[in-house]
């Protein structure tokens, strides 16, 4: 698989799983119109491949991401475009949003490695990820109020991931909190306090979604994803289509032949 050229990422990758690692150290992987930009692309890249199967998306330089660029943000224009015009501002931050959910919605597992700063679209990254592990210390928080912003495309995911009621005081105050919180509230699944812990947790989630078909684990988030937002009779109706189109397909004979004869199937790695 050829990736997409970029500069404001590093990607590698190995046996079915892409790292993404986003690389702008020096503002802490602060997300400008570039970045947003390589993203997506990255995004579309994995969606049109078989080859990846999950997706740890991670920062250098010991911060996750910061948020949003906010020089960039202002260097766009605090004038109000003309009548008819295009606002600048505001193609951002919606590019950012949609940019946010095509990686809520890969088909492979997503995996964000939460340290140092978590803020705004990083805490946002944490919200549409699969899995995610936070560092004991990391820092997370909205602090797009205590800035006279609203976390305009960030607040709707943190909703969806743990509730109106928590999101509501999270938003509305600025708080920030460190890893282990964001482990009560379910903002993340595993806390880890440094590098070897991390990397034995993130081998052994890797090693279980590697014995998953990558086929029936994508089929498998789409029907999830669409629980809270279509009729639940839509929903099941979906899911029995689909999971006829999986029993007919080529992974379900082959994941009962291996169960049946005591061996592991031929998309586990190893085999």
């Amino acid at each position: 698989m050829r990736w997409p050229e970029t500069t404001t990422l590093l990607l590698r990758a190995d046996d079915g799983v892409l790292h993404v690692t986003l690389n702008r150290p020096d503002a802490r992987n602060a997300l400008n119109a570039l970045m947003i930009d390589e993203l997506d692309a990255v995004f579309d890249a994995i969606a049109a491949s078989r080859e990846v199967r999950a997706v740890v998306l991670r920062g250098a330089g010991g911060h996750f991401c910061a948020g949003a660029d906010l020089k960039e943000v202002i260097a766009g224009g605090l004038k109000a475009p003309a009548p008819g015009e295009a606002d600048p501002i505001e193609a951002w931050s919606r590019r950012f949003g949609a940019m946010l959910r095509k990686a809520g919605q890969l088909p492979a597992v997503l995996i964000a490695v939460c340290e140092g700063a978590v803020l705004g679209g990083g805490l946002g990254f944490s919200c549409v990820s699969d899995i995610a592990f936070a560092q004991v210390d990391a820092k997370f928080g909205l602090p797009e109020t205590t800035r006279g912003l609203p976390p305009a495309q960030i607040a709707p995911f943190v909703v969806e991931r743990i509730g109106l009621t928590q999101a509501r005081r999270l938003c509305l105050t600025g708080a920030q909190f460190r890893g282990r919180e964001a482990l009560a509230l379910g903002l993340v699944h595993e806390c880890f306090d440094d590098e070897t812990e991390l990397q034995t947790r993130l081998d052994a989630s890797l090693e279980q979604i590697l014995h998953c078909a990558p086929q029936a684990n994508a089929v498998t988030k789409d029907i999830i994803l669409k629980v809270a937002r279509m009729d639940m009779d839509a929903v099941l109706d979906d899911a029995a289509r689909q999971f006829a189109r999986c029993v007919r397909g080529p992974e379900a004979p082959e994941g009962i032949a291996a169960f049946m004869q005591k061996r592991a199937p031929k998309w586990a790695r190893g085999t």
